[in-house]
Parts: structure tokens; sequence; C-alpha cells
């Protein structure tokens, strides 16, 4: 299963909306869209509205089998008990012309203060795929290779990182192997081996809830795109004049 569409990693602004590169070892990013920077005076501009990811995905996994994060010998973190995870928009910018996003799966443990922290980061291409990995591995109980394709061997941006083992490290193909309780996410190595990133339940109610969560999400960042496109197009009469 491969990604296709355009890339989003935030690497720098384009002329549109931003809300800014990130990591995680920074604070949280602000929700305000820079719309004066597409050239039009705030009262004139339709309003994009704001895509509250955090709130409407979030799913607890404190009644599921317990999971864990931050397995790889060379994470940055001990290994971590999983209490809940989400998804959160990161930033929302121009790239080549087209409107991109870039989102990220958010983990919060108990001994970490209910922080976030993030696991993965992606464009808007990635929930689709991921999810049907996910179901099929748990499914089927058979290990699936997620494939990542790039753009482009000298492209700039990522579809997909792993905050795990870095600030950011790009990734080629996941492995998804499901167990009794869990499936094991992996980012694959090629010679140096598999990383072991981390684990999600494989219950009925936890597929349910993530099909739930990709769902509404998937939704809400096309949503947003179309928003941002139709802010494009709307700015180009007042670029050319």
């Amino acid at each position: 299963m491969t990604n296709s569409a355009e890339t989003a990693y935030p690497l720098y602004s384009e002329t549109g909306v931003l809300l800014r590169a990130w990591t995680r070892k920074e604070t949280r990013p602000s929700s305000e869209y820079r719309l004066p920077e597409l050239g039009f005076a705030m009262a004139d501009t339709p309003a994009i509205t704001d895509r509250n990811l955090e709130a409407t995905t979030n799913i607890s996994l404190k009644r599921e089998p317990a999971c864990f994060a931050f397995l790889s010998p060379r994470s940055i973190s001990p290994p971590m008990p999983i209490d809940s995870i989400n998804l959160d928009l990161a930033s929302a910018d121009y790239f080549c012309g087209r409107a991109s996003l870039w989102a990220a799966l958010e983990m919060r443990s108990s001994v970490s203060d209910e922080r976030p922290t993030a696991l993965l980061g992606f464009d808007e291409t990635f929930l689709r795929p991921f999810a049907r990995a996910l179901i099929e591995a748990a499914t089927t109980r058979a290990a699936y290779r997620m494939s990542i394709l790039q753009e482009s061997r000298t492209s700039e941006r990522c579809r997909v990182v792993e905050y795990v083992t870095g600030p950011g490290k790009a990734l080629e193909e996941l492995m998804l192997q499901p167990f009794d309780n869990v499936v094991l996410i992996s980012a694959t190595k090629g010679k140096d081996g598999d990383e072991t990133l981390f684990q999600l339940p494989r219950t009925d109610t936890f597929l349910r809830a993530f099909a739930k969560m990709a769902y509404v999400a998937d939704q809400a960042l096309h949503d947003l795109l179309e928003d941002m496109e139709r802010v494009a197009r709307q700015r180009k009469p007042v670029a050319n004049t």
C-alpha cells in the first residue's frame, strides 16, 4: 500500500496559510491561520474554520490491553505506557502552488503528566492507507508492509516521519505485525533492521474507534484543503492587480 499525492512536510512557508514548522520539543503550534499573508484584509477573507483534531479524535486506551511506545533501542525516551492517542494539526501551508497539511499522531501517558508526545508526523495522504493497513493486519493476523513513496529522490519534503528515535526521521516503509492483543508498529530500515516504534490494541472496540477517528480526521483535513484552495483562488485576482 502506498501513499500518493502532493507532499506536505512543513519546512518553510510559501506564501499561504501557515501555522508554522513544528517539532515536539517546541511549544504547541498556534491554531491561528495567518490569512493576511494571502493579500486579503481579514474582513474581506472568508473564514477558514479551525479543525480541532485534538479534541475530536481522542481515543482512551486505559481499558485496552497494555500498549507502549518508545520501544526501539535508539528511542529518545524510555518506554512509556500509552493511555490515549489523538491526532493534531501541526501546519497548513502551500507547496509548489498546492495546499498541503502536516498532522501528527500523538500519545499521552500518566508517566509524563499526560503531556502530548508525537509518535508520527504525516501529510494528508497518510491516514487512509494507514487505517486500512492497521485493520487488515489486525483482522487477518498477518504482518503488513506499508510502503511510503516519496515524490522524488530529490524532494525536500517527506510524507511520513517518526519522532520515536529523533526529531522527525523520514520513513520509507512501516511494518504492522499483529500479536494476540496488540499490533506492533515498526519502521523498516533495510540493512539496519526494523525499529520498533509503538504498539496499538488489536481489540474490536479499538479498531472501530480508530476507524471512526481516521474517517473524521480525514474528512476534516480534506475540508480544510478545500477551504485553503478556495482562499488561494480568491487571492489570485488580488495578486495580479
